[in-house]
């Protein structure tokens, strides 16, 4: 088993019209014992910026605590927030300094940037990013959130709807594998507004 697979987790993104989703499952495993049933793996950065850890969960909370300290910096250095697309060059440049020994985790970045424009992406251990315009995965459930997400997925969706998609792409996603799951935590933010729903899943 791979250690990214340890934990087990399932990681989404979403873009809609002037709008994203970022969701997961709420599952901390060790292999097939399950250990917590309310772990989180998506953190506010900033109101229109979320980051979602998939992978090793110890090394998403190392990871987390990094970025959130690096963007603190940022933010008394700068006097303002941090774009989408600067947070992921900064993402990528902390997994690289530790491509010899790296945090096992793939991030997803989801924001709004200039003129409300969403920003997706999501990147491998060592920081090698991957810019999509519709959807993006991570974690042990990717390949059934590849064939849900792109099936469902239609441009330019408003929010309620993008809402509604990201749920039942990931909530049957994570029935058809065993180490993630156990209901869903989903974030939906506008340019006014940030969402955030607890989804109830099959409890096994």
């Amino acid at each position: 088993m791979s250690i990214f697979e340890y934990n087990g987790s399932a990681l989404v993104a979403m873009v809609g019209k002037n709008c994203f989703a970022i969701a997961s499952d709420r599952r901390l495993g060790v292999q097939l014992q399950t250990i917590a049933t309310d772990f989180q793996r998506i953190f506010k950065i900033h109101d229109k910026l979320f980051l979602g850890l998939s992978g090793l969960g110890s090394d998403a909370q190392t990871l987390h605590q990094r970025l959130v300290f690096r963007h603190k910096l940022y933010q008394l250095r700068e006097e303002r927030d941090m774009k989408p697309e600067t947070f992921a060059s900064l993402v990528s440049a902390v997994l690289y300094e530790k491509r010899f020994g790296p945090y096992f985790c793939q991030p997803v970045i989801a924001g709004l940037g200039d003129d409300d424009k969403p920003f997706i992406c999501t990147m491998d251990s060592i920081g090698a990013k991957e810019l999509a315009k519709d959807f993006v995965v991570a974690g042990t459930a990717s390949e059934s959130l590849y064939g849900a997400c792109e099936s469902m997925f239609k441009p330019d969706m408003e929010h309620e709807e993008l809402f509604e998609t990201i749920s039942q792409a990931l909530l049957s996603s994570v029935d058809r594998d065993c180490l993630s799951g156990w209901g869903g935590h989903v974030y939906l933010v506008t340019p006014t507004e940030v969402t955030e729903r607890i989804l109830k899943g099959r409890m096994d």
